[in-house]
């Protein structure tokens, strides 16, 4: 088959598996459903320029995810299936723009671009989070194409080219904030060190060519940003220009973690590949000289120190150094032929381990319950063993890409046809939330994260009392209102009207028309 129709086909299987799991799975809390909620309320509003979570200022992320759900709805209508499809559609565009990029990287050598779309479409945390309605996969390709941009303006030396890396920079700002210059700027900085002789930019001429593209990147930003802030006040301008960039970088908020949080993981942020001999042996046989090697490891390797050096740390924050892994990986198979042996192997023994916990042999606990009818964890296991057998079969690249995609693909399954999809289904308790938005609703003694405000479309906000005396007086306001919370924490002091089972754990529904007078002490 020719490199082409290789690539073309690897960008579908990705794209397919990455939808299959939007039809297979529900939309996942806490982020997911979060970034729903900001896009329907944005929706509902009109308003483009100041997002809200829950209708209070949202500033933790910028506009361009919510814009384009809001434009995908402009077509559809609004729609859940067609809102998570925009994540998809991004990781589907990185993997194929990644294969552009290696193509452009080494032209001499035809089938680049295709080990590359398949490296990329074959990394298991890449594969995952292009399904998931997130920032990664849209910042992904907002990098890959800073890079594509790059390369071009340095090859070229054309002007027009240092704008569009501003443009694509600017662009990667409003997808996920400043933060796309941690992916960016070391390897702009760096182009004396990877470009080589082919770089038409004298490094003293560097300079001012980055600060072009910055100059462009904040002018496009600006389109948003100067109203934004005008319009989102004080508050909304301190968040956005300090404590949700700087302010992270100082502090994490959330996610603190120590500094080998990201050296720890590494074998999960490149599995398979890591895990291929094959590519080790062609690793330690490379000429590290070579321009597109370089601008890879500087694109990978800066990335993973900086944020091992910043105080929050998540997994997914590496997503866009994965088609930096994919063209080092495509580069070192171009002469090297393998079968994934060791990448199979968790995947036989998960087969082994799914087949023994569906006959009993293995205790499960409470996952017994997502995992219903044990039917579908016996086939489970099976269809692991044969993704595995025919990824054997196929061999190299393509074969451990199979690996990967089937995998995906199998999980989304498990989950579609078992309890698991019930449970995480935020729709269940927003049916019985949203008749009374007109009486209140409220959470009680937990954080609220807006999971229920689009599977509800609730066009009002979600009250959060946090203390016994605010629920009394916001039930005492609410004589026809309902307040939803764990029963197994604290929770209002009388018997719920119902109680479901929500991300495995037993969630209920208080109605304030059952509560005693005088309201009692809440339980903890």
């Amino acid at each position: 088959m020719m490199p082409q129709a290789v690539s073309r086909a690897a960008v579908a299987a990705f794209l397919g598996v990455a939808v299959a799991g939007v039809l297979l799975r529900p939309t996942l809390p806490v982020d997911e459903t979060r970034y729903l909620s900001v896009a329907w309320e944005m929706w509902l509003s009109g308003d483009y320029l100041v997002p809200t979570k829950n209708f209070a200022l949202y500033t933790d992320k910028p506009p361009l995810l919510f814009w384009l759900i809001n434009l995908v709805w402009s077509f559809t209508g609004v729609s859940e299936i067609a809102a998570r499809l925009v994540g998809p559609v991004a990781a589907a565009l990185a993997v194929w723009l990644t294969g552009r990029l290696a193509g452009r990287l080494w032209p001499a050598d035809p089938r680049i671009g295709m080990r590359a779309t398949l490296a990329l479409a074959g990394l298991l945390l890449f594969a995952v989070s292009g399904g998931l309605t997130m920032f990664d996969a849209l910042l992904a390709l907002t990098v890959v194409a800073v890079m594509v941009a790059l390369v071009a303006a340095v090859r070229t030396g054309r002007l027009l080219w240092w704008i569009a890396v501003g443009a694509a920079i600017g662009t990667g700002v409003l997808a996920k904030g400043p933060v796309v210059l941690i992916h960016t700027l070391p390897a702009m900085l760096a182009v004396p060190l990877w470009a080589g002789p082919s770089a038409r930019v004298a490094p003293l001429a560097l300079a001012g060519r980055i600060a072009i593209a910055l100059g462009a990147a904040i002018l496009l930003v600006a389109i948003w940003l100067v109203p934004a802030i005008v319009t989102g006040g004080p508050e909304y301008r301190d968040a956005i220009l300090w404590t949700q960039s700087a302010g992270r970088m100082t502090q994490s908020f959330a996610h603190a973690r120590p500094w080998w949080f990201f050296p720890a993981l590494l074998p999960l942020l490149l599995f398979p590949w890591i895990f291929v001999p094959a590519i080790w042996r062609a690793g330690l046989r490379a000429s590290w000289s070579e321009p597109g090697l370089r601008l890879s490891a500087i694109w990978g390797l800066s990335a993973l120190v900086i944020f091992s050096l910043i105080s929050g740390k998540q997994l997914h924050y590496l997503i866009p150094e994965m088609p930096a892994v994919a063209i080092v990986v495509a580069r070192l198979t171009r002469d090297v032929t393998f079968r994934p042996f060791l990448p199979a192997l968790p995947l036989v023994l998960a087969a082994v381990a799914a087949v023994a916990a569906s006959a009993g042999l293995i205790p499960m606990g409470d996952v017994a319950r997502l995992l219903d009818p044990v039917t579908a964890l016996l086939a489970w296991g099976f269809l692991l063993l044969a993704i595995v057998w025919i990824a054997l079969q196929t061999g190299g690249l393509g074969g451990t890409a199979i690996l990967t995609l089937g995998t995906v693909l199998s999980l989304n399954l498990l989950v579609g046809l078992t309890d698991t999809s019930k449970s995480y289904d935020t729709q269940r308790i927003a049916d019985l939330l949203a008749p009374y938005q007109a009486d209140g609703i409220a959470t009680y003694g937990q954080t609220y994260h807006a999971e229920f405000n689009f599977a509800g479309r609730f066009t009002a906000p979600v009250a959060t009392p946090a203390t016994p005396k605010e629920l009394g007086q916001w039930v005492a306001a609410n004589p026809n209102g309902v307040i939803v919370s764990r029963p197994d924490r604290t929770a209002p002091p009388w018997q719920p009207r119902e109680t479901v089972l929500f991300r495995n754990a037993p969630y209920a529904v208080w109605h304030v028309q059952d509560a005693p007078t005088p309201l009692p002490e809440p339980t903890s």
